[in-house]
């Protein structure tokens, strides 16, 4: 269950980066934010888990989950709202 957890939770770091590099092409931006979310909500599963079977307390699983959330609140507002992340350059030629 640590390797999911480690593996999923290290996705969604890897999958923003993914987004930003390419953050000139929308679609894609989206898309791997949206892969970024998918992979908090799997973190979640994993803690929720990991707490049914003992292996961490309430506290830290209120404590972790509510992290996750908060990632997941962030993420949710990359993709509703792309625009805000393309790059300066990208604004001025789309607004000629």
């Amino acid at each position: 269950m640590v390797d999911q957890i480690r593996r999923s939770s290290r996705s969604v770091c890897s999958c923003i980066a993914e987004a930003y590099r390419k953050r000139k092409y929308q679609a894609y931006f989206v898309n791997k934010c949206s892969d970024a979310d998918g992979e908090n909500s799997e973190t979640i599963v994993w803690l929720e888990f990991s707490l049914a079977n003992n292996y961490v307390t309430q506290e830290e699983f209120n404590q972790l989950e509510q992290d996750a959330e908060e990632v997941g609140r962030m993420l949710n507002s990359m993709i509703e709202n792309p625009e805000k992340f393309l790059p300066k350059e990208y604004k001025l030629e789309k607004q000629v």
